[in-house]
């Protein structure tokens, strides 16, 4: 079994949920547990300056064997899995010479990975996939891309003889909710550029992303017994629904795709007393996107004074687009689509409908595009990757590596 194979078998049976209801750094234990396992697993294979930080950051050293000055190249991944489904127990199924046809992930409960409804399955037939078994995530974002970080600065340790500069690492906590650069010591990393291995389909290759706000909202209605509630009662859930009625039904995520952006309500939680409300807004041109975020507010304005001051708005910037910091430095976007090339891959550049700790990282003074780990569907049960796309992932990272010590750009 390939090396990447084997680590990334083993890393998605840790499970390493996030939880944004979470206040302590990382948010979960299970991720500083699985910190210090990869920390360990790192000083194994002789990279130096191994650390873990208070806050569950994992980062590492591999000193450059040039006598040359080269840039100090960077390579980011995240520990966490998505909250959006369960992430424990995971059961991966390897499928070997894939035949083309639907994948049965769970007889018993008829959960089926299809080729109707996933058509590019057929890009892998003869490949060897690892899928999920029907009931939990798979974890592909983001293991795949710590097996194959590791598994491609251990090739460079096993090949004393292959030219490289220094090489950084790091693995972060709590990146899908949000919160992945909070804590990251840019200076302390020391690289001069990086990547973060956290993109889908192999070719993947994003330097934009949205501009992203998170609005939590509060209605606090008057619950009166229904027999005596004319004039009396104020249903926060009807507000609520009324709220929600009026935003752009064209600009939720189902009906949106590559720069359109969009309102996703993410959670409602009400009674005629009170209700919760949680969005999240996105859009990749920063003037739609305050356009949003005004929209918003000026919703909930009209409705409080419809209403009279029952509702509170809580409306917060998450993250940018990198585009506005990358495109100073295009070089890095150009090494990463002739290493590709040269793995026989063909750049797949578009925007990332999403974040990256990359985006963060970015305006931190790190630049940080993203590249592909090579899985498909990721949050949910019909999560999957191919074998050759992790491969191709390790790959792509040798070839940058070794372009940026050849100063080839």
């Amino acid at each position: 079994m390939s090396k990447v194979l084997t680590r990334f078998l083993n890393y998605v049976k840790v499970e390493t949920t996030s939880d944004e209801n979470s206040s302590t750094v990382p948010s979960t234990a299970t991720q500083l547990e699985f910190a210090r396992q990869l920390a360990d697993e790192l000083r194994a294979i002789g990279l130096k300056d191994v650390t873990v930080d208070e806050n569950g950051y994992v980062m590492a050293t591999l000193p450059s064997n040039m006598k040359e000055d080269v840039p100090t190249i960077g390579f980011i991944a995240h520990m966490d899995t998505s909250p959006d489904m369960s992430g424990k127990n995971v059961n991966p199924k390897v499928v070997e010479n894939y035949d083309g046809k639907d994948i049965v992930l769970n007889e018993g409960k008829n959960i089926v990975l299809s080729v109707s409804e996933f058509p590019e399955l057929k890009n892998y037939i003869g490949e060897t996939i690892i899928t999920t078994d029907g009931t939990t995530l798979l974890g592909a974002d983001n293991k795949a891309g710590i097996a194959e970080i590791i598994t491609a600065v251990e090739h460079l340790i096993e090949n004393p003889d292959i030219p490289h500069g220094t090489v950084k690492i790091a693995f972060t906590p709590d990146e899908e909710i949000g919160r992945g650069a909070d804590h990251f010591d840019v200076e302390k990393f020391g690289a001069d550029f990086a990547y973060t291995v956290d993109g889908g389909p192999m070719g993947d290759l994003n330097y934009e992303n949205f501009n992203a706000a998170s609005a939590k909202i509060t209605i606090q209605g008057s619950n009166i017994h229904p027999g005596s509630a004319k004039n009396l009662m104020v249903n926060s859930i009807q507000i609520a629904m009324e709220l929600h009625g009026m935003l752009p039904v064209n600009e939720r995520p189902e009906y949106t795709e590559m720069y359109e952006g969009f309102f996703h309500l993410t959670d409602l939680n009400g009674t005629v007393e009170k209700t919760e409300m949680s969005y999240i807004i996105r859009d990749h041109d920063m003037d739609k996107f305050n356009s949003k975020k005004e929209l918003m507010k000026r919703i909930v304005e009209f409705l409080n004074y419809k209403y009279g001051n029952i509702i509170t708005l809580d409306l917060k910037d998450s993250y940018y687009n990198m585009k506005e910091k990358i495109k100073e430095r295009m070089e890095i976007i150009e090494i990463a689509k002739k290493a590709m090339k040269e793995a026989g891959i063909t750049p797949q550049v578009s925007p990332i409908r999403g974040g990256t700790d990359g985006a963060r990282l970015s305006y931190m003074g790190l630049y940080c595009p993203n590249i592909f780990t090579g899985g498909h569907n990721f949050h949910g049960k019909y999560e999957y990757i191919p074998l050759i796309g992790m491969e191709k992932a390790v790959e792509v990272i040798l070839k940058i590596i070794e372009l940026n010590a050849k100063g080839n750009f």
